[in-house]
């Protein structure tokens, strides 16, 4: 029966590796597919490890694949070997909290059904309209996409470009959507439950109905990580990464060369900082916070506006981070204090490992969304926050 099932899988893949010789094809970097995020191209590849990556491609047609690799870091811990990639779909649809399906890209050159037939089949759209998130964050490997095909007759088109509105958010886990998918406030991360989609970027992002970026990386803190881990290497060392697993000088991010030119960038950082119940010293975590800023300002000019979120109810962090931004010698940097145990549940409102889950996301994103109305002068928008 074994034998049966494993000729069974060899023949299916067999079958699209088939009909994608004889497929319509477009490379990865093709001008037609609009990609939101850091990506590196090289040769006809597109690859890229930073959660919430995605790509918006247009097509007519009976099918449609993409061949892909998926590349473990060697910086990856050992446990990382088995876990894989995972990514949102999107049909003929805007980017929402629940996708129209879930994939995983787990392996070598690996041809994968973006979309099923029978929704072509059924369908009377002449163009289809896809996007594609990497859900999950670098950890868990470099994605490598070489190649999208249709069928014979099928036909590739211009996607829709970067919107005008856009957003950077920087942070860690909860920028990531860490464990947001789990139910138990008590279980323990599975990279399956990490979802970019729900995460309070994606939330706040869809709301002012703009493109975002995230450059976040779980455990990170702006002069100390989690419980002291990788000492000396921040997040903004990793702000300067074109891949967040990748720290070298080859792959340094050139903000000049990227069309993202976002209107406010968020940075929700200091949890980390100060976990395990140490904290760094206040002229440590200030000048770490303000060479982050700093980067920023390099990158999109002196006025760009900052904001710079309290991440948790500690009162020395928010002693710090409130006379850091009130001394800070850039212009255009300002404060949110935030309190999660003002506007979390514990029972309610957490996933996997005492993270929010998707309702704790929903919650900060209403307390986020006023100082991004004002500091964009966006405005409020009559819009749901979901």
């Amino acid at each position: 029966m074994k034998k049966i099932l494993f000729l069974a899988i060899i023949a299916f893949h067999f079958s699209l590796f088939s009909s994608h010789l004889m497929a319509e094809t477009m490379p990865a970097s093709d001008a037609r597919v609009t990609y939101v995020g850091r990506t590196l191209v090289e040769g006809t590849d597109v690859s890229y490890d930073w959660t919430g990556v995605y790509f918006r491609l247009s097509f007519s047609g009976k099918s449609l694949t993409m061949r892909a690799t998926d590349t473990k870091w060697a910086e990856s811990p050992e446990w990382m070997a088995k876990r894989h990639n995972y990514f949102n779909v999107w049909i003929d649809a805007p980017m929402s909290a629940e996708p129209h399906r879930v994939i995983e890209v787990a392996s070598s050159d690996t041809i994968i059904e973006l979309i099923d037939p029978a929704y072509l089949k059924a369908s009377k759209l002449k163009e289809h309209k896809v996007i594609v998130q990497k859900r999950t964050e670098g950890e868990q490997g470099k994605t490598t996409i070489h190649e999208f095909a249709t069928d014979a007759k099928g036909v590739f088109y211009q996607a829709e470009p970067i919107r005008q509105r856009q957003l950077e958010f920087i942070g860690a886990s909860y920028d990531c959507g860490y464990g947001v998918d789990d139910p138990s406030r008590l279980a323990k991360f599975t990279p399956e439950t990490e979802n970019a989609s729900r995460s309070f970027c994606a939330i706040i992002s869809r709301y002012f109905d703009a493109d975002y970026v995230v450059v976040a990386h779980s455990g990170m803190g702006a002069a100390r990580n989690y419980n002291s881990k990788f000492d000396g290497y921040h997040m903004p060392d990793r702000y300067l990464q074109t891949f967040d697993m990748d720290s070298a000088q080859a792959t340094r991010w050139n903000a000049a060369e990227s069309d993202i030119r976002p209107a406010l960038t968020c940075i929700y950082l200091g949890g980390n900082d100060f976990s395990v119940a140490l904290q760094p010293s206040y002229e440590k975590f200030r000048d770490g916070y303000y060479r982050l800023i700093r980067y920023i300002k390099d990158n999109y000019g002196e006025d760009h506006p900052v904001l710079c979120v309290s991440s948790k109810s500690h009162s020395t962090l928010l002693d710090y981070m409130r006379d850091m931004v009130n001394t800070c010698p850039m212009p255009n940097v300002h404060f949110m204090a935030c309190c999660p145990a003002l506007y979390l549940s514990t029972d309610e409102d957490l996933g996997a490992s005492m993270h929010p889950n998707y309702i704790g996301h929903q919650k900060f994103s209403y307390a986020y969304i006023p100082y991004v109305a004002t500091i964009t002068g966006w405005g409020l928008q009559d819009n749901p926050v979901k």
